[in-house]
């Protein structure tokens, strides 16, 4: 009798919360749906952008299983012959493979590093100038590599590093600081300090136009109650500045990390070589010379779709670390 009334009780209880859950997510469908019919018209308006993201974005994750077939193009996909994970292991079994990952690793954290420092750095000084003109001059100058191709930069390093009449060699020697020229585009310690330093060239006033705009929006009254206090110029940029666009650092940074397999691919395959080719290859280079090239479709999609799973979860990673550690995040 009192197991009967046990489950008597509890039916009753199960009932009742479920009916309670019910009740509740149909209030809240009735707030969303209200919500929506009031916002129609914004929805009307990303409508296009929505379909653009879902065509061109979410459609062509189809290919994705190209990784698990043999394909062929002359087939239909209902006779593509399936290979399961063998592409997959395929890749972490090939030496050269394994290699590109630790070269686009090695170059995607020396450009995000480097990027970082000089991008908020050249923003501090830029903040501290005072001459707007001067100051508008030094962001243009700063700003106009990015619009250059990666195809021209390459060009224009090539030619700077090269021995006959680089200017690179010209100025060490002038200087007494070599006494003949380098080869430095065939020397593979040299290669990702070129890299470096040349996304460093390109990019670095363009990554500070996020960091002048966080930093126009500090409240002036700080600054104001900082010089009261007697704090100079270097300690109102340690004190208050950095702090203050603290959170754009972080939500950049988190960005970035999701990238971190994304090193690049004009730089690294216009200027490789047999010399340096061991530290040149990344990921994408890869994909072109040991895939696409050789007709091996599946061997192809397998690295990409490798490459991006990588990029999200370390985005995913990298945003749940931020929220714990109590700092910004992007979701």
């Amino acid at each position: 009798m009192n197991t009967q009334m046990t489950f008597l009780v509890l039916s009753i209880l199960i009932l009742v919360m479920g009916s309670s859950i019910v009740g509740f997510y149909r209030a809240k469908d009735k707030l969303f749906f209200k919500k929506i019919s009031r916002q129609k018209q914004l929805l009307y308006m990303s409508l296009p952008i929505i379909v653009y993201i879902l065509l061109f974005t979410y459609v062509p994750l189809w290919g994705w299983t190209m990784a698990f077939q043999n394909y062929r193009p002359a087939r239909t996909f209902s006779n593509q012959e399936w290979a399961g994970l063998r592409w997959f292991i395929f890749l972490f079994d090939d030496p050269v493979f394994l290699r590109t990952v630790r070269n686009t690793v090695a170059m995607s954290f020396i450009n995000t590093t480097l990027g970082f420092i000089t991008a908020i750095g050249l923003a501090l000084i830029l903040n501290e100038v005072k001459n707007i003109l001067f100051k508008r001059t030094i962001q243009t100058i700063s700003y106009l590599p990015h619009f250059l191709s990666w195809v021209i930069v390459t060009g224009l390093v090539s030619s700077m590093l090269t021995t006959d009449n680089g200017a690179i060699n010209n100025v060490l020697m002038a200087l007494g600081l070599i006494k003949e020229p380098v080869l430095w585009l065939a020397e593979p310690n040299y290669f990702w300090g070129i890299i470096g330093a040349t996304y460093v060239w390109k990019e670095v006033g363009w990554n500070t136009i996020i960091y002048l705009a966080a930093i126009a929006g500090i409240d002036p009254n700080l600054y104001e109650a900082a010089d009261i206090d007697g704090c100079n110029r270097y300690q109102k940029m340690w004190r208050i500045t950095l702090p203050c666009i603290k959170p754009t650092i972080i939500i950049l940074l988190i960005m970035s990390i999701g990238r971190i397999l994304d090193a690049g691919f004009e730089m690294q395959y216009l200027l490789r070589n047999g010399l340096v080719m061991d530290v040149s290859d990344t990921i994408d280079v890869y994909v072109l010379i040991y895939g696409l090239s050789r007709n091996n479709y599946s061997l192809a999609t397998a690295a990409g779709m490798f490459k991006n799973i990588v990029n999200i979860s370390l985005i995913f990673i990298a945003n749940e670390i931020a929220k714990r550690a109590g700092e910004e995040r992007l979701i």
